[in-house]
């Protein structure tokens, strides 16, 4: 509501009418500057009231561009005031000094919406000022996700990638623009040759920096592989992720599988964390699944990863996939699903195979990466 000190400009030609609605308006709340000049007004006038024999009519735009305006006559009739209207003024009121309290209580409601109105149009500015930082920042943030993909496919192992006759397909795509999926296949020595696949939990940046993590830690590992056996190698590497996972206090976990190829032995000993779905064993048209079960990674302190261990045939081929491929299979519950990727599979010689039969949309619901590691008779 206005206050006292609103002041009221009063546009009329001099006279007792014109002093008469000054004292009219100026009974109530309002103080009144009588003048018969649009120029002599201040700008601190709230509102204007204007009789159209005062007012020229081309000036009936410019008046209602500066301040919001009641326009009024003593006659319904007149032309004047329909012009008047037509420029855009807020209100009109015939015969005023017969009605002083509804004058009083329009200005006060005009003055009430004109505040409003500008209120609202500066809330409209600042959105606008703020969705275009929003805008800025948005692009500088896709800009960054984008050179960390880059970046993060560098870390990736060659598809395919042959060791000691073993051969490594994959193929992984990030739901956004990095991914919390990752894998490795590295050579160990000329008898064996370590991998791993993760799932980070979530997507984006913060778990895509857990495979960053993963890909040093993996690295300092293989340099110490002399020093440790074999069969327990999977395991250990386990168990030092879960504990620099949970020394960061990032809040991620993941699921991971790692494994170490003997490949004089035909031998595979693996370890653990939760992973889903389990690997199958694929051999001529057979598929089984891995057996074996662990905790995820990062999420416990003192956890044991197991060790378990298969021997391999000399043609094999082990599938592996990030749970995202389980959102692009049919079925209503999670034994279904991984009973039709069992199926797929059990059809499929390759990665593009299997990926060509699923239901793809543009935007997928989660990472999605498939890894083959086939052998032992790849030149």
């Amino acid at each position: 509501m206005a206050n006292a000190r609103t002041l009221i400009g009063l546009l009329d030609t001099p006279g007792a009418s014109r002093d008469a609605l000054a004292s009219l308006i100026g009974s109530g709340q309002f103080a009144v500057l009588a003048t018969t000049s649009v120029d002599a007004l201040p700008d601190d006038v709230a509102l204007v009231v204007a009789h159209v024999r005062a007012v020229a009519r081309e000036d009936w735009a410019t008046l209602a561009a500066r301040w919001p305006t009641i326009v009024i006559s003593e006659t319904r009739l007149d032309g004047d005031l329909l012009q008047a209207v037509d420029a855009g003024l807020v209100d009109y009121l015939v015969e005023p000094e017969c009605h002083g309290d509804i004058l009083r209580r329009l200005i006060a409601r005009s003055i009430e919406h004109h505040r409003l109105t500008q209120e609202h149009a500066r809330d409209r500015q600042r959105l606008a000022e703020l969705n275009e930082s929003l805008e800025t920042h948005l692009a500088m943030l896709r800009l960054d996700q984008q050179a960390g993909w880059q970046i993060q496919r560098k870390l990736l192992p060659a598809s395919p990638i042959t060791l000691h006759g073993v051969r490594a397909d994959y193929w992984l795509a990030p739901s956004l623009y990095l991914s919390g999926d990752f894998l490795d296949f590295q050579r160990c020595d000329a008898r064996y040759s370590f991998f791993y696949f993760v799932d980070v939990s979530g997507h984006g940046a913060s778990s895509a920096f857990v495979t960053v993590l993963l890909k040093y830690l993996s690295n300092r590992w293989l340099t110490q592989w002399r020093q440790q056996a074999a069969e327990t190698f999977p395991a250990r590497c386990l168990t030092e992720l879960n504990r620099e996972l949970l020394e960061t206090g990032i809040g991620k976990h993941a699921t991971v599988f790692a494994g170490v190829l003997d490949h004089e032995q035909r031998y595979l000993h693996y370890s653990l964390g939760a992973q889903m779905p389990m690997p199958f064993l694929q051999v001529d048209r057979e598929v089984s699944v891995l057996e074996g079960e662990g905790p995820p990674v990062g999420l416990f302190p003192h956890v044991e990863f197991p060790t378990y261990g298969c021997t391999l045939p000399e043609r094999f081929r082990l599938w592996l996939c990030s749970d995202g491929i389980l959102e692009c299979l049919g079925g209503d519950t999670l034994d279904q699903r991984l009973e039709a990727l069992k199926h797929r599979i059990a059809s499929c010689a390759s990665v593009d195979a299997l990926k060509d039969g699923l239901v793809l949309g543009d935007e997928l619901p989660d990472d999605l990466t498939m890894m083959t590691l086939s052998g032992f008779d790849h030149a």
